[in-house]
Parts: structure tokens; sequence; C-alpha cells
């Protein structure tokens, strides 16, 4: 069997495929891509942020499938109360609280203790076959040679944010003046499609992670280069938080979907929602409603829907609560909500915002058989730089509830609920589909149908993501502008639905590989919203 990995930005995909061509396996590709990502979708990912894999190692069964997170956790100096006066509203399209200031987003005080590098490195240690500074140095050499921006990266800093309360990409570059320094020329200008953009304060800070080991970014110079620059701008990340941070090992969350066998992210993650609506689902005949037929789009949607309305109960960070997961994921809970949708009974969906949507993801299968679904983020980013580091810190605060006392609410050193729902799929304990996708709560939403257009609908991985999809997460329909109006209109009779301005992305970046169980085939596609590509690899 050949290799294969499938990620939204090309350097960083032929970075991984170099790995595997020469000989290294798939957590090897894996983590040598997240860290050439870093480099060319510096707001999207990075040292600063956090990250969740999932992991099968050749031969073994879906029952023993790796679950790794290593997640962006609320620094020891928050109080729960401390941002009550401060909130205006949870942002309509779901992604956080906004706060006067932006207190949340913008700046010091948005960061969360990053998890990534340690995350990271553990992949590397426990089940790669390269060295750590190996898996560097692709993307040491990037930063400091530079790459060429792209039109993706150049429209995003071009894009301005809907609300005014909201920020773009370009709004937290120029809230920090060493990310202005870095990210704009010298007419002051964010860089434009073509131009080569260099960043040796990255390089240089890869380079010390590289001869010092990743325990520098927790223990070291570096720990204390990030905390005092932290402290000294009222941040809440304290030396300690970075000290004592500690990566989570729960067991994935497992469901059965038409006799597969789905192996998710668990809580706080997308991964419990994305099994609750595959439940759902199961229990109609998909193929004969029609794809994206209105039957099809408001069946769906509804399965959605009733998901996330669980999710916004009952989900949060089992550290802090106790989580029904069992039950959330059972087929009797999925038993009662089709007969909800079938009554035609309303869903009362309360309102629970997920992570920003800006995040990435690589999926890999190498020539043994070990799979690897990675995704990581900064969120939105901060756009904060420690000066000479070259990194930007995660917006991670931007996801807590201001007000006490509920699931999500802000407390020391605990994880906000994420979309993330890195998932590798199994036909008789041999994997079938590895997928995942950026996208904050439309990951899931992304992940759901790529996989029922594989499973229920018989289409290739780039048939698969190349299909028009929708989103309904509370009391609207949103679908991308490809789906005809005339199906709107018929689904508009019985749920709201508006059309969203993209024709392709904005409703999760699937990317995926399948794999012929029986003679060992590889098919992969990333989704065409993005710039990403499919590299399949023969050792």
């Amino acid at each position: 069997m050949p290799g294969m990995i499938v990620a939204p930005e090309p350097i960083a995909v032929e970075a991984g495929a170099r790995v595997l061509m020469d000989g290294g396996n798939a957590i090897d590709a894996a983590v040598t891509c997240a860290f050439v990502q870093m480099i060319v979708n510096p707001q999207m990912c990075g040292l600063g942020g956090y990250a969740l894999a999932i992991v099968r190692l050749a031969g073994e069964p879906a029952a023993r499938t790796i679950l790794l997170d290593a997640p962006a956790l609320a620094g020891s100096r928050v109080r729960p109360d401390m941002w009550v006066d401060r909130l205006i509203a949870m942002n309509p399209d779901g992604w956080g609280y906004f706060l006067t200031g932006k207190v949340n987003d913008v700046g010091y005080q948005a960061i969360c203790t990053p998890g990534v590098v340690k995350g990271l490195a553990t992949l590397l240690e426990r089940w790669g076959s390269i060295d750590w500074a190996q898996a560097l140095e692709p993307a040491i050499r990037v930063a400091d040679g530079g790459f060429m921006v792209d039109s993706v990266l150049a429209n995003r800093w071009k894009t301005r944010a809907i609300y005014p309360e909201a920020s773009s990409l370009l709004d937290y570059i120029l809230a920090n003046e060493e990310a202005r320094r870095i990210y704009l020329t010298a007419d002051g200008r964010p860089y434009d499609e073509g131009m080569i953009l260099r960043n040796p304060d990255y390089a240089r800070t890869l380079r010390r992670l590289a001869d010092a080991g990743p325990d520098d970014f927790y223990h070291g110079e570096l720990a204390h280069r990030i905390t005092d620059d932290i402290a000294a701008n009222d941040g809440f990340v304290t030396a300690d938080d970075l000290a004592e941070y500690t990566l989570r090992e729960e067991p994935p969350t497992i469901g059965v979907y038409r006799g597969y066998t789905i192996v998710s992210s668990q809580a706080p993650h997308g991964g419990p929602t994305l099994i609750e609506a595959l439940n759902i689902l199961e229990g109609y005949d998909l193929r004969e409603l029609g794809h994206n037929s209105a039957d099809y789009i408001f069946t769906a949607a509804m399965a959605m829907k009733a998901a996330f309305a669980d999710r916004n109960r009952h989900v949060g960070d089992p550290a802090f609560d106790a989580i029904p997961i069992d039950w959330l994921t059972s087929k009797e809970r999925a038993a009662h909500w089709r007969a909800q949708i079938d009554a035609g009974q309303p869903i009362d969906v309360a309102a629970l915002p997920g992570g920003p949507p800006d995040t990435t993801h690589v999926s890999v299968v190498d020539a043994a058989g070990n799979c690897v679904a990675l995704t990581h983020s900064l969120g939105m980013s901060s756009g904060v730089i420690t000066p000479g580091l070259g990194f930007m810190y995660n917006n991670s605060m931007i996801n807590f509830n201001p007000i006490p006392g509920h699931r999500n609410s802000i407390a020391p050193r605990k994880g906000r609920t994420t979309g993330m729902s890195p998932t590798i799929v199994y036909a008789d304990n041999r994997p079938v589909l590895v997928i995942g996708a950026p996208g904050a709560n439309r990951i899931i939403t992304g992940v759901l149908q790529v996989l029922l257009n594989i499973i229920d609908f018989g289409m290739s991985p780039a048939e698969a993501v190349q299909a028009p999809r929708f989103d309904c997460q509370g009391e609207r329909i949103v679908v991308q502008n490809r789906i005809p109006e005339y199906v709107c209109a018929e689904v508009r009779e019985r749920h709201p639905v508006v059309r969203a301005p993209q024709s392709y992305g904005a409703f999760g970046l699937v990317q995926v590989i399948s794999i012929d169980p029986a003679r060992g085939g590889l098919r992969g596609a990333s989704d065409p919203g993005g710039a990403g590509m499919a590299l399949s690899v023969a050792r």
C-alpha cells in the first residue's frame, strides 16, 4: 500500500510527503507537516496553539485507537466573574462572545496556556521514527528562506470582519507591534499573493526547540521569555501553568453507523456530537430521500440541530463536569430525537458558541497502515507575538462564557468546548477513512456530511468534499450558495433557511483519505474551499 497525506497547505503537504518518501511513518509526516503549517498559515496554527490527534497504529483494531489531546487551558489568574460587566452578546455566527474592549479576543488576556508543542513532541516520541530536530527542520527552512503567499492567505488578510464587535485577521496583526513588524510590508500593508514572506524570528525559536528539546517551551529559556512577557502585559497564563501543563489521554468516543465503527474525539470536542447526529440519521433511508433534496436537507439538518441541542446542554470539560457521553451517543437517545423530528415537534437549542473557524488539519496514512488525523489551531490568534520569538499565541479565551455558573464558564486551567473532530472510520476493524477539518462547530457538520456522502451515497473522497453543504446548529439552516433556491424554498416551508455568500468553503474544510480494505488502495481529497491537496507517496 502506498502512503498519502492531505492538508489545506500545499507546502506543508509536500514536506510531510517527503518524510514518507524517506521512510518515515504517518506520525513523522503529520508532525513535520504540522510545523510547516504553522509557518505558512500563521494565524490558523502555531507554537502558541493547541492540538488534538486520533492515531491508529498498524495492525491495531478500532478499540485500540489512540486519542491525544493537547488543549488550550485558561490561565491560573482568570476569575469566573471577571468579565461579567463586559458582555455585549454572543457572536451571531457562533464564534465566541463579544466583550467590550475585545479583551477575550485580541491581546494578552485572550491567551490560554498552549499545548501543541507538548502534544506534537509526545506523538513523535511515542510513535514516530524520526527525531525531534528532523521534524522541525523543514519548518525552520521555510521560515528562514520564506514562502510565497498564496491567494487564500492574501485574501484572508483583505477580508473585513462581518460585525463591528468582531476582528478580522488583519485586525489581530495591527494590534501588536511585533506582528506588524513581521506581517506587514514596509509600506504598512499585508503581504499580497505572490510576495515572499520570511520570519527569521520564528526560525530561531524553532532552532532553539530543536537544540534544547520541547521541554524548553515549558520549563526552559523559552518558557521564561513567554511567561515574563505575558505577566508584564497582565495576561492570565503563569510560569506554573506552563511548567505543570499535562496532556489529556481519555479514550476516544466510539460509535457505530451502518456497520462502520466511528472513532472520534471526546468531550469537550466535537466527536460525541458527530456520533449522535450519525445515530439519528441511521434510522432514515437517506439514499431514498435523494442527496441534497429538500427532504434530505431537512432531515439531516434536524439531526444536526438535535445533536447540538444535547451538546449545548451537556458537553463541557470533563475535568470540571460529568459528561453523559454514553447517553448522548446511545441508540436510545437517537430514537428519541427521531420520534420528535418525525412528529414535527420543535427542537430547542440553547445557544452556545463554538471556536473560531480558523484552524487547520492533516490526515495521513502510511504504507504500513498507520493512520493519523491531526487537528491543530490558534483559534483566530490573539495577534500577540513575544518580541523576538516570531509566533502568535491563541485567543481561546473568546470561547468561554463570561457569565459564571454555566458548563462552559471561565475557570482556572479549564478547557473550553471546540468542534474539533479528527476521526478514523473502520470496517471489520480495518481503517477505511481518515478524516478531519478546520472550521469551528462546522467541523462537526462538515465531517458528518462527507461521511454520509461516502458511506450512504458511494461518493469518492473528491466527490464527497466537493458536494454542496449546509449547516444547522440552531434556528436556521445555512446553505452554501450552490444549493438551488427552488430546493431552499421547499425546505423553507418547514424550517427557516438562509443562503451563505460562499459557494465553497466556510462549512469546514474537510481533509479525507479513503482506504480500500481489500487492496490497500488510497484515495484522498482536500476541500476545494481551501488551497490544499492530497499527495500519494510510493516508497
